[in-house]
């Protein structure tokens, strides 16, 4: 029988409700387990004309694409058959209330030991689009990394047209030499590090270094094909800007998140970034370089000056060219503009299924400089500049890992392994983008387990300034676990808190996990903090991070169970000498108990 007229409210409310229940209940079953075996070993490999032996994942450089879909639930078994500790980090998921399987060594874990493994559970909220996974212990991330790509769920779609076609391209660095020996010696001395001999597109240097020709990798596409096309930069220290020659760019996704569209012919991407763009096949049949090539804009010039090609190449009957087409539009190495162009038209989506939900009302503010100074070396026995130890800072601490991690020590309740007191602006106040800032106030850091103590829920804005402290500013690219944040503002010189805030764009700015504050620049995040647990923030150059320029945030619990950090599971990797640091560089980057 019908409802009757009196009743229909009641009726239509009670129809609704049975409604949410059976998609909640869809919902849940569309969501999966996905189970995946990573084994770390040694493997050769040849390139450059050299052959050398590299710990990857699965024997394969790059490692493995993982694909799940949003709000899945990955795990992964990593196998450690390799000679030194490890830790894996799942770049750019959020882990609600799940920090113990972030990943970073020393903050919340300690590295898998040789002959052991660990099994980490990735657990997929809001991600959508494009992330990647990656070693977070010592410089293996050089090796150690792949693509994780998120699709959209069960009966949903892109919020762009359906491509045809889909293909993952990953940037890496490559190292002629062992990189755990050149990360040891340059610790150990503390003077600059050994820059990659190229740069790898999907494990290959490409056209432009010897004997690489024959193993470019080549992308085939079919004529009016659109594809989507998935980039992860892990390179080690350096941005990239990346173009196809004689074709348009249409980004659409920027580090797990959809952007406002925009056509371009080049991109500027820096480590750690991942990005999504649509690429459609309408050029004559032919061969067409894809190149990254590197971007710098600081005053050392100590990077690697090569490109790496690949080859966008058609199917078809066609005679092939003697070489590809080269792309003549792409920015030159030290092109600031270009790189800040394009960073100023990145803007979320925001729509109804995408929304931008940026914080309004700020509670907690702090202002944070990125500076390369030095620590003091006994007897002047250092490598870097005037006898001392080259390091980095935020707010001139530079961060040294402890003993334990640490997250087992906030959540045991275990002294001594870090201090609640990372301060909210740095000790003085200076012109931080003038030239010769060489005073000892200024150059010489402190070094300490500092991290940032948060309540659940506050609002969180950061203003990160970058400075030329030794002549030493640059680009730096910022990555914080846990959450992705809104990159409200960024500018060059230095912040203006009367003028800067009115520049602010709260209606859509673009939501990332990484962000580049630009030489001698400022930029300005907001996020809410409502993932309870231990998440580390750093710069994603290698050296930078290794040298200090990090930190971390403990976001406490909230007032339930859902609100607050999951159990820790019954196993995690034990915290004793399985970190690949060895000798004296040890004192610098690890706080002895």
């Amino acid at each position: 029988m019908g409802c009757f007229k009196p009743i229909s409210f009641f009726c239509s409310v009670f129809f609704f409700a049975i409604l949410a229940c059976i998609l909640l209940l869809q919902s849940e079953v569309e969501a999966k387990e996905l189970y995946y075996d990573f084994v770390l070993k040694e493997a050769n490999f040849t390139k450059l004309c050299s052959t050398k032996s590299a710990m990857v994942v699965n024997g394969s450089f790059p490692g493995p694409v993982i694909t799940a879909r949003k709000g899945d639930t990955v795990y992964v078994n990593v196998h450690n058959e390799g000679t030194y500790g490890v830790t894996i980090h799942w770049h750019g998921i959020k882990q609600p209330r799940n920090p113990w399987f972030d990943g970073p060594e020393y903050i919340t874990q300690c590295p898998i030991q040789p002959g052991t493994n660990f099994t980490y559970t990735v657990l997929l909220s809001s991600e959508e689009g494009t992330l990647f996974w990656h070693a977070h212990s010592d410089w293996t991330r050089a090796t150690v990394h792949g693509a994780f790509v998120i699709l959209p769920a069960e009966n949903t779609t892109y919020p762009f047209p359906e491509p045809d076609h889909e293909a993952v391209l990953v940037f890496a660095s490559w190292y002629k030499e062992d990189v755990p020996t050149l990360m040891d010696e340059a610790l150990k001395y503390g003077g600059l590090t050994t820059l990659s001999d190229s740069y790898a597109i999907n494990g290959q240097p490409g056209d432009f270094y010897e004997c690489s020709n024959e193993t470019t990798f080549r992308l085939a596409v079919d004529h009016g094909s659109t594809y989507l096309l998935r980039l992860v930069n892990s390179v080690q220290n350096t941005d990239m800007f990346f173009a196809i020659a004689d074709h348009n760019l249409t980004l659409v996704g920027v580090d797990g998140n959809y952007v406002k569209p925009f056509v371009t012919n080049y991109l500027m991407i820096t480590p750690g970034e991942t990005m999504d763009i649509l690429v459609t096949a309408t050029q004559p049949l032919g061969h067409y370089y894809m190149l990254i090539s590197p971007y710098f804009d600081g005053q050392a010039d100590d990077f690697d000056k090569s490109v790496t090609s690949a080859i966008f190449q058609y199917n078809g009957n066609y005679t092939p060219p003697t070489s590809p087409i080269y792309p003549d539009h792409i920015p030159g190495f030290y092109d600031v503009d270009a790189a800040r162009n394009f960073d100023r038209q990145l803007k979320s989506l925001a729509s109804l299924e995408h929304p931008a939900n940026v914080p309004q009302h700020i509670t907690t503010r702090m202002f944070i400089t990125l500076s390369i100074g030095m620590l003091r070396c006994p007897n002047d026995s250092c490598d870097g500049p005037d006898g001392n130890r080259l390091a980095s800072a935020l707010n001139n601490i530079s961060f040294a890992n402890p003993a334990i991690d640490v997250l087992q020590a906030y959540y045991r309740n275990i002294s001594r392994y870090f201090q609640a007191d990372f301060p909210d602006r740095p000790p003085t106040l200076f012109n931080f983008t003038a030239d010769e800032l060489m005073t000892d106030n200024i150059t010489l850091s402190d070094q300490g387990t500092k991290v940032k103590m948060l309540n659940y829920n506050e609002t969180v804005e950061i203003i990160f300034q970058g400075t030329n402290v030794m002549n030493s500013g640059e680009n730096h690219p910022v990555h914080l676990h846990g959450f992705k944040f809104f990159v409200v503002g960024a500018g060059v010189g230095n912040f203006d808190n009367e003028t800067d805030p009115l520049t602010y764009n709260l209606i859509d700015p673009p939501e990332l996990n990484t962000f580049p504050v630009p030489k001698d620049g400022w930029a300005v995040i907001r996020f809410v903090a409502d993932n309870p647990g231990v998440w580390f923030m750093h710069c994603h150059f290698d050296r930078h991070m290794s040298w200090g320029m990090d930190t971390a945030f403990i976001v406490r619990n909230g007032d339930t169970e859902e609100t607050s950090v999951r159990p820790p599971p019954e196993y995690m990797p034990s915290c004793g000498e399985n970190s690949i640091y060895s000798g004296d560089e040890q004192s610098m980057f690890k706080l002895e108990e």
